[in-house]
């Protein structure tokens, strides 16, 4: 039996503080930088720019960034689990994930320490939106980029990160 896909989401404080939304994919975690963070409210859209793939074992990284090749920063890991593709076709046949992303359109659960549920990316011209599907997950009152700003692997903050 083949384990399920990946995903992980790195806070990186680079440029600007973004949240790195990364789901593993044919051997590769493919990204979307996500300024605001994933939201669990199903009518807010966050902006996810698709940037460049990263190798799996970049999934575990925390640290601190002092080339330029990934943007120089400080890194935590703040939420990662696993995830089920949810993509589906008009004849309700699952799409694959690099397939989806191809199309513009991809669907997925994600099992993760802070993030569950279905969430959809969706290309709109050049960038894609990020939203959470509306189903039992869903939280419209609850914004866990403020009140779980702690990695899952170290339990450090983005800040206690920096300084170390």
């Amino acid at each position: 039996m083949m384990s399920k896909p990946i995903f992980v989401v790195q806070l990186h404080d680079a440029r600007r503080l973004h949240y790195d939304v990364r789901l593993e994919v044919d051997g590769v975690l493919k990204s979307w930088a996500v300024p605001r963070g994933p939201s669990l409210d199903p009518i807010v859209k966050r902006l996810a720019v698709f940037t460049t793939d990263h190798d799996l074992e970049y999934a575990s990284y925390e640290g601190v960034h002092r080339d330029a090749q990934y943007g120089s920063g400080a890194v935590i890991v703040w939420d990662a689990g696993v995830y089920t593709n949810l993509t589906r076709d008009d004849r309700h046949k699952l799409v694959d994930p690099a397939e989806a992303i191809e199309r513009g359109h991809l669907k997925v659960q994600l099992h993760g320490v802070k993030l569950n549920g279905a969430w959809a990316f969706t290309r709109t011209g050049a960038d894609w939106l990020l939203v959470k599907v509306k189903d039992a997950d869903a939280d419209p009152g609850l914004d866990l980029t403020v009140t779980e700003p702690r990695s899952v692997l170290s339990g450090l903050t983005i800040e206690e990160m920096a300084a170390s």
